[in-house]
């Protein structure tokens, strides 16, 4: 038996207009979950674009690139010859690790503060306390590189690290170099300044800078692959030459990027990396953006602050806080803490423009990945 119902013409012209309604929802909600997943899928090439550039040589002399997200690492690359346990020498980046080890002497009770006077430490450099520009000097000159020196290794004017590596004493070399300005005026960029700060960690502590590194940060953090670079009088180099793995380094950026806390453990405190990462001295006429040549992000002037650079990657409207550790040739250690990220490059570009080009990588590629994985994820915790 069939059963034929038949509706009123106006009721016809309901359900059509309810049906049309729904048909519109579905189409525009399969419509998002499709540009979700193809956003998804672009930011992935994105990453495997980036792979295939560095593989190619678009971007010369990486050696490794490594990101960590949320404690983990979530990309580990290397390239040209460089394995997981190549050591690299991290150049003037290890300058920052240097100002690391100053908060902890200072965390210790060993140094009251920053603004303690140089010459005190050195009381057997008559010479020195008799300055008196030197005998104004405070550990915070030496860590802003406003010390007054007779040294600018940043412009090539003079270059005071090469003359220093050809003595046998280089804490002695750099004690004794002459004056050019009254401290804590001119920030003029030498690595003879963390070899005195290494200088003053030493007499503080009662042991090479070495042991003191090895016992308070290094140990503490698993970090046991690694070798100093010392001068003929035993004293290790704290402005830079310092191997160390890339994943070491991945390490010591996620430490600072945690306030301090590695696995739980309190290494430094926290009061200390904001005020040492802070970037409060413009460096003139300086972006390491605008040295990259990216034609994504708009070039903004550097910050330095105790051994730490910062600067904003601003790409359209939104512009992203970094605070680095850069060593010569493209040795970065990069802190993000708006995306929760560590990047880690390590390169071969001594002396040239190209070691500036890990920040296009930032630019195009890094963060614009990390940007939209957030956004997803933001979105997908409000849908819950």
């Amino acid at each position: 038996m069939v059963i034929t119902v038949t509706y009123p013409a106006k009721c016809c012209l309901v359900i059509m207009k309810r049906s049309f309604l729904f048909l519109m929802i579905y189409s525009f909600a399969m419509s998002g979950t499709a540009t979700a997943r193809q956003q998804l899928t672009d930011t992935t090439d994105l990453m495997s674009r980036m792979t295939r550039k560095i593989v190619q040589n678009d971007y010369a002399g990486i050696h490794s690139l490594l990101i960590a997200k949320g404690g983990k690492l979530v990309y580990q690359r290397y390239f040209n010859g460089y394995l997981a346990d190549s050591l690299h020498d991290s150049r003037s980046s290890f300058k920052s690790a240097t100002s690391l080890l100053l908060g902890i002497a200072i965390d210790k009770g060993l140094i009251k503060s920053v603004n303690e006077k140089v010459y005190t430490f050195f009381p057997d450099d008559k010479a020195f306390a008799a300055d008196p520009l030197k005998s104004t000097m405070t550990i915070k000159d030496l860590l802003e590189m406003r010390s007054g020196l007779d040294c600018d290794e940043w412009n090539d004017e003079k270059d005071c690290e090469t003359a220093m590596a050809a003595t046998d004493d280089w804490l002695k070399f750099a004690l004794n170099l002459p004056m050019k300005h009254a401290p804590g005026k001119v920030w003029a960029y030498t690595s003879c300044c963390p070899m005195i700060v290494g200088g003053i960690i030493s007499k503080v502590s009662g042991m090479p800078v070495m042991d003191f590194a090895k016992k308070y940060l290094f140990q503490p953090m698993g970090i046991s692959k690694y070798r100093w670079t010392v001068d003929p009088a035993g004293q290790g180099m704290t402005g830079g030459s310092f191997y160390i793995l890339p994943s070491d380094m991945v390490k010591l950026g996620e430490m600072v990027l945690h306030d301090g806390q590695y696995h739980g453990k309190q290494i430094i405190a926290a009061k200390w990396l904001k005020e040492s990462t802070t970037g409060t001295i413009p460096i003139p006429d300086f972006s390491f953006v605008k040295l990259s040549r990216t034609p994504v992000a708009k070039p903004q002037q550097t910050h330095y602050g105790y051994y730490w650079y910062n600067e904003l990657i601003k790409i359209k409207d939104d512009a992203v806080p970094v605070v680095f550790a850069s060593g010569n040739g493209g040795q970065y250690i990069i802190i993000i803490k708006k995306l929760d990220l560590v990047v880690v490059f390590t390169q071969g570009n001594f002396g040239s423009w190209k070691a500036k080009r890990a920040f296009d990588l930032l630019a195009q590629y890094i963060i614009p990945t990390f940007q939209h994985k957030q956004q997803v994820n933001k979105g997908s915790v409000n849908k819950k």
